[in-house]
C-alpha cells in the first residue's frame, strides 16, 4: 500500500514494469529446475533493470526522489543535558522500546529455534541487541530488533 502514490501520474511504461516484475516474481518459481534455485525477485530486478537501462525508459529513480547521502555517518553525541530532569523524561519511553524490543526478539529467537531446531544463546541476543542499538542511535541511526515475520520468511 505504501507503494501505490508511485503509480499516480506516471507514464504507461511504469504500469508495463509493474505487471511485469509481477509476473515475474509470481511465475519464474514455476521454471523447471532454475525457478527453484535462484529467488524470482532477484531476477526481476536484474530484467527489469537491463529492459530499463538498455531500452532507455524514463522512469523514476529513488535518487529522483532526494539526495542521498554520499559520506558516512559520524559519531555525534545528542546535545542535550545529561542530568536527572532529562533522564526522567527519556526513561519511561526508552524503557518501554527496549522492552518491546528485547520481547520480539526474544520471541522470534525461540520460533526461529523451534524451526531449525537449534539453541541460540538468548542472553548474547539481549546484550548484542542492545550495544547494537545505543551505537546506532549515537551515529544518527535509528533502532532496531528482531521481528517474527521476517525472519520465519527468511528461513
Amino acid at each position: 500500500m505504501a507503494q501505490l502514490p508511485e503509480l499516480t501520474n506516471v507514464t504507461w511504461h511504469v504500469y508495463a514494469l509493474t505487471a511485469a516484475g509481477l509476473g515475474i516474481i509470481y511465475l519464474f518459481p514455476y521454471l523447471p529446475k532454475i525457478g527453484k534455485l535462484i529467488p524470482s525477485p532477484l531476477v526481476t530486478i536484474v530484467v527489469l533493470t537491463a529492459v530499463v537501462v538498455t531500452m532507455g525508459i524514463d522512469v523514476h529513480t529513488v535518487g529522483d526522489m532526494g539526495e542521498l547521502p554520499d559520506t558516512l555517518p559520524i559519531f555525534l553525541w545528542p546535545e542535550v543535558p545529561l542530568n536527572w530532569e532529562t533522564l526522567s523524561i527519556i526513561f519511561p519511553y526508552s524503557a518501554a522500546f527496549a522492552v518491546v524490543g528485547l520481547l520480539e526478539s526474544l520471541m522470534t529467537a525461540t520460533i526461529v529455534d523451534d524451526m531449525t531446531d537449534t539453541d541460540s544463546d538468548k542472553n548474547r541476543e539481549c546484550k548484542g541487541q542492545g550495544l547494537a542499538n545505543i551505537a546506532s542511535g549515537c551515529i544518527g541511526g535509528m533502532a532496531g530488533c528482531a521481528m517474527i515475520g521476517q525472519s520465519v520468511i527468511n528461513i
